[in-house]
C-alpha cells in the first residue's frame, strides 16, 4: 500500500471497525512519525504499521516505531527473525506476510504472533511461487497453528467468508481500500483502476521482485524487454526513478508503475471507507445466511 495508506485511510479503516495500517514503505522516517501522531489524533481504535524489511533505513525505522510505542507491526518482504524478539521486548505484536507454507513455518519459528498468507492475485510486490489464495490458505493452515490472515484477491464479503472456510481467522484487504476516497493515491490512478477489465493486470519484474501491475506503456516496455532476455540492470533502467510514486501518487498513468490487485476489475466506483466496510459486512452476513440454507 505504498503511496496509498497514510493516516487518513488507515484511521478511517480503524474507525469503521477494521485494523488500519500505515504503509511505511513509501515514507521517510520523519514522515512516518508525522503520520503516527496524526493517527493518534484521528482514532482511538487499534491500528498498526506495515514495514517492508527491505526498507533502506530499516534499523532507524524500527527504532522509531519502538520509540513511538506503536502497538502492532506487520512486516513483509524479508525474514522476520531479526526484529521479532526486539519488537516483542518493546511490547509490540508482530504479524508477518508470507506467500508459501515454507515461509509460514519459518515465521512460527521466529515467534511472530500471526501470519498473513498472500496469494498472487494481490497487487504490488508478490510471491515468486505464484500460488493463488484459494490454494495457499488451506496449505498454510496445515503448516502452522498461528492465527492466519488471508490476503490476495479479497474484495467482497463473499470472499471473506470463503477465506475463513479455508482456515483463515481474518482477511487483509488492499485493493478495495486503495480505491476509496480516503486513499492518498492520485485521482487519475483511482479512475484508471476502476476502468480495468479482467486480465488488465499482470505479474511482471520477476528478476527483480515480482510485481502485479496494470498494463500500460511502462508495462509493455518491460514485457518486451523481458521477452528479449533483459537483465536486472536493463529492467531498472526502464523503470526509472520512483516508478510507483510516479504512477500511484503522481498519476502518470502510462509511464508510471500502477500497482493494483486482480480484484480491481470488480471495483467500478470510488466510495468512502465507511461505505466499503458496511458493504463488506452486509455481503458477508448474506453469504453466511445463503450457505446456511443450502441443503448440502
Amino acid at each position: 500500500m505504498v503511496w496509498i495508506s497514510g493516516w487518513r485511510l488507515a484511521s478511517a479503516v480503524s474507525n469503521a471497525g477494521g485494523l488500519g495500517l500505515l504503509g511505511a514503505g513509501s515514507m521517510h522516517p520523519e514522515t512516518l512519525v508525522e503520520h503516527v501522531h496524526k493517527m493518534r489524533e484521528a482514532t482511538d481504535k487499534p491500528w498498526g504499521v506495515n514495514v517492508p524489511l527491505m526498507y533502506p533505513e530499516i534499523d532507524r525505522l524500527i527504532d522509531l516505531l519502538i520509540e513511538e510505542k506503536v502497538g502492532i507491526v506487520f512486516t513483509s518482504a524479508g525474514s522476520p527473525k531479526k526484529y521479532t524478539q526486539r519488537l516483542h521486548d518493546a511490547g509490540m505484536k508482530v504479524v508477518h506476510v508470507v506467500s508459501s507454507s515454507k515461509f509460514a513455518r519459518k515465521c512460527e519459528e521466529a515467534g511472530v504472533d500471526a501470519i498473513v498468507a498472500e496469494g498472487f492475485e494481490a497487487g504490488g510486490h508478490n510471491g515468486r511461487e505464484e500460488t493463488t489464495t484459494l490454494t495457499l490458505i488451506p496449505q498454510v493452515r496445515k503448516a502452522t497453528s498461528l492465527p492466519l490472515i488471508a490476503a490476495g484477491g479479497i474484495g467482497s464479503g463473499q470472499a471473506m467468508l470463503a477465506a475463513m472456510a479455508l482456515g483463515a481467522e481474518g482477511v487483509q484487504i488492499g485493493t478495495l481500500f486503495a480505491l476509496t476516497e480516503e486513499s492518498s493515491a492520485s485521482e487519475a490512478f483511482k479512475s484508471r483502476c476502476t476502468q480495468l477489465e479482467e486480465g488488465d493486470t499482470m505479474l511482471t519484474l520477476k528478476l527483480i521482485s515480482p510485481t502485479r501491475m496494470v498494463k500500460n506503456d511502462l508495462y509493455n516496455r518491460i514485457h518486451e524487454a523481458e521477452k528479449e532476455g533483459a537483465t536486472v540492470e536493463d529492467l531498472r533502467a526502464i523503470l526509472g526513478k520512483a516508478a510507483s510514486k510516479r504512477g500511484i501518487f503522481e498519476g502518470e498513468i502510462e509511464n508510471g508503475e500502477l500497482e493494483i490487485g486482480q480484484i480491481a476489475s470488480a471495483i467500478k466506483e470510488v466510495l468512502p471507507v465507511s461505505a466499503v466496510m458496511k458493504q463488506l459486512i452486509e455481503e458477508y452476513d448474506a453469504a453466511k445466511e445463503r450457505i446456511a440454507k443450502m441443503d448440502i
